[in-house]
């Protein structure tokens, strides 16, 4: 059988990317068993496959679906967005738990400018088709975002938009502030190493004990790299008047496998990333900004994906191989101890593994198992406090 546990997973991160750009995924029933096994109740997918929709229907797997890029021009339309509803949401909601509908994919950024001016049309659009359907209530309209909107970063206190996006951009805000729905950035601390590695400090990116950084106009400390993305993010909203928007990171992640080019892109450092996030998760910490909001992160992505075009990086975010062996390694000895030292200290006994056609035959195993997780899970957060 396909599916190995992935411990602790479902105890910390918020949700998880399914990509389908691959020639050998496995089907979505399969999918299903395996974010099943793992407890994880959130993940986005980058369209609305009717596949995908009818199997997730009655599961405990909540949804995010997309309206990919090229259909804004179309949806814009209030009759055709209400058809796309009709025809994509409806028919299967509230079987399945859709939540929320991300209307394009890091549109601002796009390399097609024309689809920024669709963006907001196209937004109000969907909205206003949900309401009419009686949807609203139940269903958010956001869009991820790539951080590249940013002018500047850095320290997180200067981020600001780009001035090319700054007008649509405050129409956006304007709506994720009328319909109570939340900002998503696609957070990837890994190309700042990449782009600099001599300047960036790989323990600073990984989420390691590094001594961080303080921002000198508000004080505050930022051990990690995400932490001062998100918050930027935050600040550059204050500067166009919205303060009161949530920030959530629709992706993030590190690949196990680069070109010779891209520094840092190996097995190690995907499992010490993910790893000290999952802790971080676990701890529902926030940001410096805002520490009392837990950060919601959708990992990217579940699936290495074969079939991504660009550099071999992008073919090897995944937490598991197509076949549904483990990609490399992310698990609980690793969380007992309060941080990890560096990147060459996760090729160590790092895992525990257990496949769940061995876990289901017996319910006295299973509940030994579960009982050793949630123990040591307590103990972890213990240990923290």
């Amino acid at each position: 059988m396909m599916i190995h546990v992935f411990l602790l997973l479902s105890l910390c991160f918020s949700g998880i990317n399914y990509g389908q750009v691959g020639s050998n995924l496995p089907p979505p029933d399969k999918v299903l068993d395996l974010l099943s096994s793992l407890k994880i109740t959130k993940a986005k997918i980058y369209d609305t496959n009717p596949q995908i929709l009818t199997t997730f229907a009655n599961s405990n797997v909540e949804l995010i679906v997309t309206v990919e890029n090229q259909m804004l021009a179309v949806v814009m339309d209030p009759q055709q967005a209400l058809q796309w509803v009709t025809t994509h949401i409806k028919p299967y909601f509230p079987a399945t738990k859709i939540t929320e509908i991300s209307v394009g994919n890091e549109v601002f950024t796009d390399d097609d400018t024309s689809l920024i001016g669709y963006l907001v049309p196209a937004m109000v659009s969907i909205h206003g088709a949900l309401v009419q359907l009686g949807l609203d209530k139940y269903i958010h309209v956001s869009t991820p975002n790539s951080l590249a909107i940013l002018q500047e970063s850095f320290p997180p206190s200067a981020g600001s938009f780009k001035s090319q996006v700054s007008a649509t951009m405050s129409q956006y805000l304007q709506f994720l502030a009328n319909t109570g729905s939340p900002f998503w950035i696609n957070a990837y601390p890994y190309f700042a190493y990449k782009g600099a590695p001599n300047n960036v400090s790989l323990d600073y990116v990984l989420l390691n004990k590094n001594p961080g950084m303080v921002d000198p106009y508000t004080k505050l400390h930022y051990d990690n790299m995400l932490y001062a993305q998100v918050d930027a993010v935050v600040y550059a909203m204050f500067r166009l008047g919205y303060s009161g928007i949530e920030v959530r990171v629709s992706e993030t992640g590190w690949p196990s496998k680069g070109d010779p080019d891209e520094t840092g892109a190996t097995p190690a450092n995907a499992a010490v990333y993910n790893r000290n996030l999952l802790r971080r998760q676990m701890r529902n910490e926030g940001t410096p900004l805002r520490p009392n909001t837990k950060l919601e992160v959708y990992l990217f992505a579940l699936f290495n994906e074969d079939m991504k075009p660009g550099p071999t990086s992008e073919r090897n975010y995944g937490l598991f191989q197509p076949d549904g062996t483990i990609a490399y390694n992310v698990g609980l000895s690793a969380l007992s101890t309060t941080s990890s030292t560096s990147s060459s200290s996760s090729s160590a006994s790092i895992f525990l593994t257990s496949s769940a056609d061995k876990a289901a035959k017996t319910g006295y195993q299973s509940l030994v198992y579960w009982m050793f997780v949630y123990l040591l899970a307590f103990q972890v957060l213990l240990r923290q406090h």
